[in-house]
């Protein structure tokens, strides 16, 4: 359906909708509405954002969609519980500021999280339209239209500094600037208390800035969300390693603060423990995709002294977003072949089917039911090849996914000259190690309560330095519920 089809189909509901309503059937007869991106042989050679965002059109059509149930399943799938129904009415209707400011009233990021959210397997997992249709790829669109009304308020310089309370007096110190640290130093500062967010980089926004490339969410998206803090009067501090520059206790009983949220994040990567992983050309995918974003290391000849492989043949592995980012990061790069190597099938493969198929589309090769034994090196010590096993698949495991078995006699030799590990990060020790007296789990992560209060006196974290590697969305759920026990708790001092 081209664009002049498309207007004419909404000129035609919006007039029955006035005059009757539309029914059930009215609103499933509605075509799902495809999102416009980049042609996959450009956007492999540039940076800029593959997906382009709905219309108007497209964003009342798909609105259009929902069948308004009273129950809205929709709701207990987000895990920052926005008023879904009500902000897609609004968005049928042509109410594009009105849905914004639903949307506001749960989460500060909703250009950041309409895109990189797994909304798949959360709130459009539960869409009524996706079940009635037997096809969860035609529920309702929601984070496509979140980020439509968004991107459509920062287009028009509609975004609104929010309001703050008189001041309290209260002093908050936030631990790192990603997605749960943004939300706690913004509603805290609603609240009136007097916030510093503190990061550990040069640069604030977490793994928005130094993670998540540019071709899935634009640095200037993230850059709007912190000048939005300043203006509220968060100050900033860069270049302040949390248990290092200063410990917790420190920013406690020394700097006067009265509360401290903890959200650095899991920043740790994990390798895999084979022979070879110290040759050059080896990187974790954090440093690859640090150096790639926050870095900028795509512009090489223009200004960027980024050191990065200028490689030719990569092999990046995991099957997660991570991976999909790193592998994707490297075609734009310059490789000439980029290999996802994952040791299941992509059935079981955790990522977001739109990051697998966009990475598919764009040249990425994957090689599933695959896994490295070793790293392989030249004389000088560099990457010339990695020894593979292939794998089959047995009974599942205790992820739910189906076990991967190595079979004998089945190892191969796959030519690479860069190898990206992408399986996942783990908790930094730094905080563990100066704060003996705060209570964490087996694998390092800090141990919360369900207001995410952590063991120690006026202390909260959130996000995957609690939670392990996991979203933005999850680490923004954990933020408000600790926000809303930070701003309780203070009331009563």
């Amino acid at each position: 359906m081209n664009e002049q089809q498309q207007k004419e189909l909404l000129d035609k509901l919006l007039v029955k909708q006035a005059a009757t309503g539309l029914t059930p059937k009215d609103r499933m007869a509605i075509e799902p509405q495809d999102m416009m991106v980049q042609d996959a042989k450009d956007r492999s050679s540039n940076v800029k954002e593959v997906a382009l965002g709905y219309s108007e059109t497209q964003a009342q059509l798909e609105a259009m969609r929902c069948l308004q149930c009273k129950n809205a399943p929709c709701v207990s799938g987000c895990p920052v519980r926005i008023r879904i129904k009500d902000f897609v009415t609004e968005i049928a209707l042509g109410n594009f500021d009105k849905a914004l400011d639903i949307i506001s009233e749960n989460q500060l990021l909703p250009a950041v999280c309409g895109r990189v959210c797994p909304q798949e397997v959360q709130c459009q997992a539960e869409c009524t339209v996706g079940k009635a249709l037997k096809d969860p790829t035609k529920s309702v669109s929601i984070g496509r239209l979140e980020r439509f009304v968004a991107d459509r308020a920062m287009q028009l310089n509609k975004t609104k500094t929010p309001a703050i309370a008189k001041a309290t007096n209260k002093k908050v110190a936030v631990l790192g600037s990603g997605p749960g640290g943004i939300v706690v130093a913004g509603e805290c500062r609603r609240a009136g208390h007097s916030v510093t967010l503190f990061e550990a980089l040069n640069k604030p926004g977490g793994v928005m800035v130094y993670g998540i490339p540019e071709f899935r969410l634009p640095k200037a998206l993230v850059q709007k969300e912190i000048d939005t803090l300043r203006d509220m009067g968060v100050e900033i501090v860069c270049n302040f390693i949390a248990g290092r520059t200063r410990t917790i206790n420190q920013l406690l009983e020394e700097d006067g603060f009265d509360a401290v949220f903890i959200g650095v994040g899991a920043g740790l990567p994990k390798f895999m423990q084979i022979e070879g992983e110290s040759l050059i050309g080896v990187y974790s995918a954090n440093e690859y995709l640090t150096r790639a974003n926050l870095m900028r290391a795509y512009d090489f000849g223009k200004g960027a002294d980024t050191p990065i492989a200028q490689s030719k043949k990569v092999a990046v592995l995991g099957g997660g977003n991570v991976a999909m980012d790193a592998a994707r990061t490297a075609l734009r790069l310059g490789a000439e072949d980029v290999y996802l190597v994952y040791r299941r099938s992509e059935i079981e493969m955790p990522a977001r089917i739109e990051e697998v198929h966009h990475a598919r589309e764009e040249g990425v090769e994957f090689h599933t039911l695959q896994n490295p034994t070793k790293i392989l090196g030249d004389e000088n010590g560099f990457v010339r090849a990695m020894q593979v096993q292939r794998f089959e698949l047995g009974e599942p495991d205790a992820s739910g996914r189906r076990r991967p078995i190595p079979i004998e006699g089945s190892e191969f030799e796959l030519e690479v000259d860069t190898v990206i590990v992408a399986i996942g990060n783990g908790a930094n020790p730094l905080i563990k190690q100066t704060t003996p007296e705060m209570q964490f789990n087996q694998w390092g992560n800090i141990k919360v309560d369900d207001n995410c209060k952590t063991s120690l006196d006026r202390v909260w974290a959130g996000g995957d330095i609690v939670l392990g590697a996991a979203t933005v969305i999850l680490a923004m759920g954990q933020a408000r519920i600790a926000a809303a026990s930070i701003n309780e708790y203070l009331k009563g001092i």
